[in-house]
């Protein structure tokens, strides 16, 4: 006699063999196995084979279950404490713990509806209501308080405030930024000047110390020109300017510096 099942209806090969042991009426702990295996083969053999996977696990299981029933043919074995060991004791045991998980599984369902049918009202509280708290009570707030406390309070937060100094940057000074004042400039350029009579433009720029000096010293030299105190010439293009003082003598007296501003660096 063959008998057909549907692959949907069973989850694995597990689910399979409960469905058989149900419909056969025997126990799980003696479990009839060559009865069990021919049936189980039997759906095997009908199985569509649409998913590999589903259908390695039931192989997998057939295989099982072939291999308990030929050692059910020898003789029995002895374990390690005296007693007949049996061959059907782990798929036993797996059958068991599915068992226990599947009825689990249809509990949480179950509960899961029962939950669908409940209804919750939302929260109908005002906002003013939710929200208010009662007042603080300084009787209660302060009961205990002593001068000792507050002054071991006190302490432990100066601590703490002290512990978030670095010992070592806490000594860094501050970098104040210094002026560069371009009057000052246009003296020491044309000090400069005079000194050397005739100097290379270039040379004048690179013995800056940083950019701003660069900047000052350059609009200094404009500055310069412009008042006609010193001259630029250049025998080439893109060759270094030379400078040259038009007046070897003499100090400030005559420039127009007002309205000049001083550059910070």
């Amino acid at each position: 006699m063959s008998i057909s099942y549907k692959l949907e209806n069973f989850e694995g090969p597990l689910d399979l063999l409960l469905h058989l042991i149900e419909k056969n009426k025997v126990s799980i702990y003696d479990i009839p196995i060559v009865m069990i295996t021919e049936q189980y083969l039997d759906y095997v053999s009908h199985m569509e084979a649409e998913n590999l996977d589903v259908v390695s696990e039931f192989l997998v299981m057939a295989a099982t279950l072939i291999d308990i029933k030929s050692r059910m043919l020898l003789p029995v074995q002895e374990d390690e404490d005296g007693g007949e060991e049996d061959p059907r004791a782990e798929l036993v045991a797996r059958l068991l713990e599915y068992k226990m998980y599947k009825q689990m599984a249809v509990q949480l369902q179950e509960m899961e509806q029962d939950a669908e049918k409940h209804f919750y009202k939302a929260p109908t509280v005002p906002k003013e209501v939710a929200g208010y708290e009662p007042p603080v009570d300084l009787d209660a707030l302060l009961d205990g308080l002593t001068l000792a406390k507050l002054q071991n309070i006190f302490a432990s937060v100066m601590k703490r405030q002290d512990d978030r100094v670095d010992p070592i940057r806490s000594r860094f000074g501050e970098i104040k930024k210094e002026s560069v004042s371009l009057e000052k400039k246009i003296g020491s350029v044309l000090d400069y000047a005079r000194q050397k009579r005739r100097f290379s433009f270039r040379q004048m720029l690179t013995n800056q110390a940083d950019k701003v000096e660069v900047v000052v010293t350059f609009l200094a030299i404009l500055e310069l020109m412009r008042m006609g105190r010193i001259r630029l010439t250049q025998a080439a293009l893109f060759d270094d300017m030379d400078i040259e003082a038009v007046d070897t003598e003499g100090g400030l007296e005559g420039l127009d510096l007002d309205g000049l501003e001083d550059f910070e660096k």
